[in-house]
């Protein structure tokens, strides 16, 4: 009750409570790793011998919540190692991520990422390209290596002989597949940030942070939002 207490003087000393803040959920996510340095505290799971991460809803981040209500006030600046009681209740949140949308692997994705201020690469302009396999350098320059894939009899100068059938093999660089499965990550994370800001905003947990509706671009390889 004594936080409480302070925390009535401190909005009644100032005649209302500070304005919140408005980021979108990937600034917001940015600023508590980032910035505020909050830690991805991920629970014990319930089966010790399960291999998959375990989802934890909304109870385990309203139970968080209410541990860091016997934490002092902060304001906008860290004080020694003191976290934001909002950015504690963001990485609670992302903790919280279902197995359906990655679980433990996803929110620790979300946590790197946002720490770093990174988005996932999505492979911008990577278009495949067919080239050859191996390529050998030499002082008279490079050629794509060869390999014999069978023999041929020719005439050559009134006579028969047999030749060697010679081929580059090649593949695609970059690989479609490894293109499909960057933005296929990409998709994932961006799904993955929509049920936290969701979670956010129905929550009504954080208190000078306000999560905006503001999503990365869904697809921006085609466009879409």
């Amino acid at each position: 009750m004594k936080h409480d207490r302070n925390l009535h003087a401190h909005i009644g000393r100032s005649g209302s409570a500070r304005p919140k803040r408005s980021m979108s959920v990937q600034q917001a996510l940015e600023w508590a790793f980032g910035k505020e340095k909050a830690e991805l505290e991920l629970p014990e799971r319930p089966d010790p011998e399960r291999d998959q991460g375990f989802g934890f809803g909304l109870e385990y981040i309203l139970i968080q919540r209410a541990a860091l209500g016997c934490k002092i006030d902060g304001g906008q600046h860290k004080v020694g190692s003191y976290t934001h009681e909002d950015a504690e209740v963001i990485a609670a949140t992302v903790a919280g991520l279902p197995d359906s949308l990655g679980g433990k692997r996803m929110a620790i994705r979300l946590a790197e990422l946002a720490r770093a201020g990174l988005t996932p690469d999505w492979m911008p302009g990577a278009v495949p390209r067919c080239v050859p396999v191996e390529v050998k350098r030499n002082q008279h320059g490079e050629r794509a290596t060869t390999v014999v894939v069978g023999t041929e009899r020719v005439l050559s100068r009134g006579k028969w002989r047999t030749v060697e059938v010679l081929a580059c093999p090649v593949t695609y660089s970059p690989h479609p597949q490894q293109i499909e499965a960057a933005r296929r990550g990409y998709e994932d994370w961006c799904a993955a940030l929509g049920w936290v800001r969701d979670g956010l905003q129905a929550g009504s947990l954080l208190r000078e942070v306000e999560v905006t509706d503001v999503m990365p671009r869904a697809r921006p390889w085609d466009g879409k939002r």
